[in-house]
């Protein structure tokens, strides 16, 4: 795996939580645990869509 957009998208998460704290915004992201469960959902949504299609094409040739 390429660790070069990983490491640029937090990279830019982090310069962009500093912005917003530093100007006293709302951050742009829900609260914590509920955000890092839903990033965890759309991946294991993903994960799971590619091995059920395997699985299915294997099956059905």
């Amino acid at each position: 795996m390429e660790w070069k957009t990983p490491f640029l998208s937090l990279l830019t998460g982090i310069i962009v939580g500093v912005i917003f704290t530093m100007f006293k915004l709302p951050l742009p992201a829900p609260p914590v645990l509920s955000g890092i469960l839903g990033i965890v959902g759309i991946w294991l949504g993903s994960v799971l869509f590619r091995w059920l299609s395997d699985w299915i094409s294997r099956f059905w040739t």
